[in-house]
C-alpha cells in the first residue's frame, strides 16, 4: 500500500538522518578522529596510491548517496533496521552488487587511508569490512529472506554479496 508523498517524505527524511548518523560517523568522523586528515608519507612509499585513494573516495561517495536515495524512493523505507524498506531494491548499483552501501563506505574509508598514508585507517577499513560482513550474514540476509522470500533468493542467486557483476542484474 502506497501512502504517497507522506510516506515518501518520511522515507527521505529518515534516510537522510540515518546517512548523517551512520555513514557520517563511520566514514567521516572516525577517519578524521584517527588521522585529523593529516597527510603522512604514502603507504609502501608509493605516491600513486594517493591517486587510487582519491578515486575510491570520489567513486564511493556518489555510490553511497545513490543507494540511500533508492532505499527511500524505490524501497519506501530507510537503510536503518528500525525502518526498513517495504520493497526489495534491485535497481541502480544493486543490479551489480547486493551491498553497495557497505562497499561504498569501505571504499571511502580505504580511499582516505591511501590518500592520507594512514596504516591505522587501513586497519580500520579492514575491521569495518569484517563488521559489515558479520552483520550481513548474521542479521541482514536472514531478515531479507524472511521479508522478501523468493524474490530475495532469486536476487542472491544472481548478484554477489561483495564482488560486483560485470553485467547488471535484470539484463
Amino acid at each position: 500500500m502506497d501512502d504517497g508523498p507522506v510516506q515518501r517524505a518520511g522515507a527521505v527524511f529518515g534516510s537522510l538522518l540515518f546517512l548523517v548518523i551512520a555513514p557520517g560517523l563511520v566514514a567521516v568522523y572516525v577517519p578524521w578522529a584517527l588521522t585529523r586528515w593529516h597527510v603522512q608519507p604514502p603507504l609502501l612509499g608509493l605516491p600513486l596510491l594517493r591517486g587510487l585513494g582519491v578515486a575510491l573516495v570520489v567513486l564511493g561517495a556518489p555510490g553511497l548517496l545513490d543507494s540511500f536515495a533508492r532505499f527511500a524512493l524505490l524501497g519506501r523505507g530507510t537503510p536503518a533496521p528500525v525502518a526498513p524498506p517495504d520493497r526489495l531494491v534491485v535497481r541502480g548499483l544493486y543490479r551489480f552488487v547486493r551491498n553497495p552501501m557497505y562497499v561504498a563506505v569501505v571504499a571511502i574509508v580505504l580511499g582516505q587511508a591511501l590518500l592520507f598514508g594512514s596504516t591505522r585507517l587501513l586497519a580500520y577499513a579492514g575491521v569495518l569490512w569484517l563488521a559489515f560482513h558479520l552483520f550481513v550474514l548474521g542479521y541482514e540476509e536472514p531478515a531479507l529472506r524472511a521479508r522478501f522470500a523468493g524474490d530475495y533468493a532469486r536476487y542472491c542467486a544472481r548478484v554477489g554479496r561483495w564482488i560486483p557483476r560485470l553485467r547488471p542484474y535484470g539484463d
